[in-house]
């Protein structure tokens, strides 16, 4: 009686018998951080880039996942939650509750893109885009008066601070933004504190966030 046929190895199998501390390292970094960014950690950046295939295939097939990338930024796409006990107010998510904050980070994305445009920019150049606070504060009190037209009395460069305030640290927290320390012997007003946009903007549109509440959401590039 002949033995039962050996389990063919999928390519991730290989990859992972062949190189494992190089695939552990990248999973790992995959699921410490909601991004992975090429500067966080070059060569595995790579690998995974190099290996993108076998690695999409191991979380499609093994959790559902998506795995996203593009040339400075990785990131695993969860289009479900299973554990119910577990409510959204509980999860330790990127998200905003309070309309004007809301607002205040799709705002934020439009300055970005307007940005790009500006610079002619793209990912697959090497520096990221930097902003002054101020010019940030100017765009977005001037988009909140052209939304709000008849509450414009209630967005003054203050109140838009006061609506800025909290919104900083979540996307610092979160890696969309880094806030740039000036010199050692420089002082500088807060509005001329300057933040890097981080490559995870890549990965937000505005038109694809703001769909009417009817709408089905679109899968995140």
């Amino acid at each position: 009686m002949s033995g039962a046929a050996p389990i063919a190895m999928s390519a991730f199998d290989t990859l992972l018998q062949n190189q494992k501390p190089r695939v552990q390292a990248v999973l790992n970094i995959l699921l410490e951080s909601p991004y992975f960014y090429k500067t966080d950690h070059e060569e595995h950046f790579l690998f995974l880039r190099r290996y993108q295939r076998e690695f999409a295939g191991f979380f499609e097939e093994t959790f559902g996942w998506q795995l996203v990338s593009d040339a400075k930024c990785a990131r695993l796409y969860k289009p479900e939650w299973f554990n119910d006990r577990i409510t959204p107010s509980n999860r330790d998510l990127f998200t905003f509750t309070r309309r004007d904050e809301c607002l205040a980070f799709m705002l934020l994305l439009e300055f970005f893109e307007s940005r790009l445009e500006e610079e002619s920019a793209s990912v697959e150049e090497p520096d990221n885009i930097r902003f002054r606070f101020g010019d940030l504060l100017l765009y977005t009190r001037n988009r909140f008066t052209e939304l709000f037209p008849e509450q414009a009395s209630g967005y003054s460069d203050e109140d838009v601070r006061k609506i800025l305030r909290p919104v900083m640290p979540q996307l610092e927290k979160y890696r969309f933004l880094v806030r740039l320390d000036p010199p050692d012997d420089e002082r500088i007003e807060p509005d001329d504190t300057i933040y890097e946009c981080l490559p995870a903007l890549w990965h937000y549109s505005v038109q694809r966030i703001s769909r009417p509440l009817g709408e089905s959401p679109a899968q995140p590039l």
